[in-house]
């Protein structure tokens, strides 16, 4: 069979759904994700940036969708898509064009409790107790910690000059590397556009230390030993997953981040190493 998988959304999100994308292998496997997504998806015959296909011309009023799209979409057996669930006007043209969609919901409930990775595999296959994104790469021991002080959103943000007090007794122990996208503001910070190549430089890495951030399931995926801050965001339902996780929350779910005291992160900095 010939199988299309649309995943839209940031970098966690496609994280998280990794489990699932991967128990739809078929014959011929293609996917169409977010441009930056591209480069983790390794299990695909074909890999696409989603906006480069024009899948959102179809469904716009009063404009045809290309001819060469609605071919091209038709060439598969099936189409499962994230994409689209909440477009009533993308679902109708799917259909009117009898395109071979199979629409799932982009996001859990969280009043439910139940974890996404989780969410994501029980929409497409058997029920597992634990599904744990997984992202090979050559490890090799770097010797050096990384933080991440950065996430999607500010309120996701422990305070920075908290970071570089970690940063500063954490320094004593071993070398420390900030790391940084190319629209975050911060001195000195490691760069890589790249996810996988950022990804192996991860995997390198002694102890990584971030918000609830996608670079944080990145560094998760890899197998690094990973503490992530959560503050507004459920870590019931969107923490990173892995052997080596290990969650530092607010005092009460849904506090701001900064109410998470410099000692507890520095806890659990010594009991991961």
């Amino acid at each position: 069979m010939r199988r299309l998988l649309i995943r839209p959304g940031g970098i966690g999100d496609c994280i998280l759904a990794l489990p699932a994308m991967e128990l739809l292998r078929a014959e011929y496997l293609e996917v169409w994700v977010a441009s930056q997504n591209v480069p983790l998806i390794r299990f695909a015959e074909r890999v696409c940036s989603l906006p480069a296909t024009g899948l959102d011309l179809l469904g716009i009023p009063d404009r045809e969708a290309p001819a060469e799209l609605i071919e091209r979409l038709a060439s598969f057996g099936e189409i499962v898509s994230w994409y689209g669930s909440n477009r009533p006007d993308f679902r109708a043209a799917a259909a009117s064009f009898g395109l071979p969609f199979r629409f799932l919901p982009a996001l859990p409930d969280e009043r439910t409790g139940v974890h996404a990775a989780d969410f994501y595999v029980q929409q497409v296959g058997p029920t597992v107790s634990t599904a744990i994104p997984r992202i090979d790469c050559p490890h090799s021991e770097g010797g050096f910690a990384v933080i991440h002080p950065f996430s999607g959103s500010p309120k996701k943000n422990w305070p920075l000059e908290r970071y570089r007090e970690l940063a500063r007794r954490l320094g004593a122990r071993m070398p420390v590397h900030w790391c940084a996208g190319p629209a975050e503001t911060l001195e000195n910070a490691v760069r890589i556009d790249d996810l996988f190549e950022l990804a192996c430089w991860l995997a390198r890495a002694r102890l990584y230390i971030g918000n609830d951030s996608g670079i944080t399931h990145l560094a998760a995926a890899v197998g690094t030993p990973v503490i992530a801050l959560f503050g507004p965001s459920d870590p019931a339902t969107w923490a990173p997953r892995g052997p080596q996780v290990r969650i530092v929350a607010t005092p009460t779910p849904g506090e701001p981040i900064g109410n998470i005291p410099l000692e507890a992160v520095a806890a659990a900095v010594s009991a991961l190493l």
